[in-house]
């Protein structure tokens, strides 16, 4: 008998008991994600996803920023706004947010223990219909906004699109903000493949925001949006940018029926991030939400993410940016390439189901020294070891191991001079093993230096 939830920890072991494939070693395939699984879930405790309108967001790169983004816009703009991410940066209820603040220990008990309830009965059933972690956090996710009354929620697709467990909702708008490769073993290994996935969200009727610019991409998004009857919005047809700095730009759309808005994204590869959230808003606003632009610049400002090139440390310079795929490490060294002239030690590593060979390759030739590492906090890191094989085959940069995240970071102090730059990367793993090994960070949203910002 599986013992009762008292306390915080025991709702969160709860969930951590069941299959988790952000943490899982196996290798995967698509066959392992199932809807039907999160249907009956959601019918067992009484269908939450059909009580509350969303905003539901798909891509390979920048998906949290930009949900993160909408919701801010529509917490600015005096609406209640549920928020539902992963992974966690920091503690498992950053996934799950009510106006800007993570669910609260009483609400956590409550719902995980509903969910407990329920999983018992499903358990005992024959039919192999046992909910998954991530199918049982997404439906924590549900049970809170209806609970709290929230007047829309933001989804961040967990992984794809089409077989998520989030794609039982019904979108107000429906946003994907990049396609590249990622999870190939999964999703496929070509871009139209992956295309076809991430599209999977879009519903019939529904608007579509895109920020995809990869040709063969944006035909299957084209494609399938016609099929729908989406009204679709792209990025550099529909809507664009005029960028006047390296950090903030104007937002202008091809028929002028929105007008100009100026905005700020942090860092380049940030405001695309940023109109892709703004032209979500817009669809809102055209559709009947009021948004004013003052509240759209807010949540433009206030939803920046976390470990994304965020600035944990001054003396020496440490940058944390959870880049784990091709396109967003692509992203980090465009940030850092115009700077030559600061000695830079990467402090590097990543999940097993990564291409890391690749990330590798990438970022390797902006660096002068890399310690790799092991995250402890997943069974999936990929062992110094195999890191060590893998760059030997790309790069002649001198190569330090340390098993442990918080002796990687010691080590590239060391390696780093005072006027230098660390770089963290590869995985929200490690991003949040180091931003927690340093002491007294910076509060959330401290502007980087001009002479890393730009680009």
């Amino acid at each position: 008998m599986t013992a009762a939830i008292q306390s915080r920890q025991d709702a969160i072991d709860f969930l951590y008991s069941r299959i988790d494939y952000e943490r899982i070693s196996a290798s995967l395939s698509s066959s392992d994600f199932k809807l039907d699984r999160m249907r009956n879930l959601l019918a067992r405790i009484g269908d939450p996803h059909l009580k509350t309108p969303v905003v539901h967001v798909a891509g390979t790169k920048g998906k949290g920023s930009t949900a993160g983004m909408i919701a801010a816009g529509l917490r600015a703009a005096g609406y209640q706004v549920g928020l539902f991410t992963s992974p966690h940066i920091s503690i498992f209820e950053e996934r799950v947010q009510i106006d800007g603040m993570p669910i609260g220990e009483k609400l956590l008990v409550e719902l995980v223990t509903k969910l407990q309830s329920v999983t018992s009965q499903i358990d005992s059933e024959p039919g192999g219909l046992n909910p998954t972690f991530f199918e049982l956090t997404t439906a924590l996710a549900w049970l809170a906004f209806a609970e709290s009354l929230v007047d829309v929620g933001v989804l961040e697709v967990g992984l794809g699109g089409r077989l998520d467990s989030t794609n039982l909702c019904q979108p107000l708008v429906t946003v994907i903000t990049t396609i590249s490769r990622d999870h190939t073993h999964i999703l496929g290994s070509r871009i139209g493949e992956i295309a076809r996935e991430k599209a999977g969200i879009l519903k019939s009727g529904v608007p579509v925001i895109s920020g995809v610019m990869v040709p063969a991409a944006k035909r299957v998004i084209r494609d399938m949006a016609d099929r729908l009857g989406c009204e679709l919005s792209q990025l550099h047809h529909d809507f664009d940018l005029a960028q006047s700095s390296a950090a903030s730009a104007s937002v202008f759309w091809a028929d002028d029926r929105h007008g100009v808005l100026s905005i700020e994204g942090g860092v380049r590869h940030q405001l695309r991030n940023a109109a892709t959230a703004c032209a979500a808003l817009q669809a809102l606003r055209a559709s009947g939400w009021r948004l004013s632009d003052a509240a759209i610049r807010s949540g433009i400002d206030r939803g920046r993410p976390e470990c994304r090139l965020q600035l944990v440390s001054r003396d020496p310079l440490i940058l944390i940016d959870a880049a784990h795929n091709w396109a967003s490490a692509g992203a980090l060294t465009q940030t850092l390439a115009a700077y030559p002239e600061r000695k830079r030690v990467l402090v590097f590593s990543t999940s097993q189901d990564k291409d890391g060979c690749g990330l590798l390759r990438r970022l390797s030739p902006h660096f002068q020294s890399i310690v790799l590492t092991e995250f402890q906090s997943s069974p999936r890191a990929t062992p110094v070891e195999e890191l060590a094989a893998s760059i030997r085959s790309v790069s002649t940069q001198a190569v330090h191991l340390r098993k442990k995240s918080g002796d990687a970071i010691q080590a590239a102090r060391e390696l780093c001079p005072r006027d230098g730059l660390i770089c963290v990367a590869g995985s929200f793993f490690l991003a949040a093993e180091i931003r927690s090994e340093i002491q007294n960070p910076p509060l959330p949203g401290i502007p980087l230096p001009d002479d890393i910002s730009a680009s």
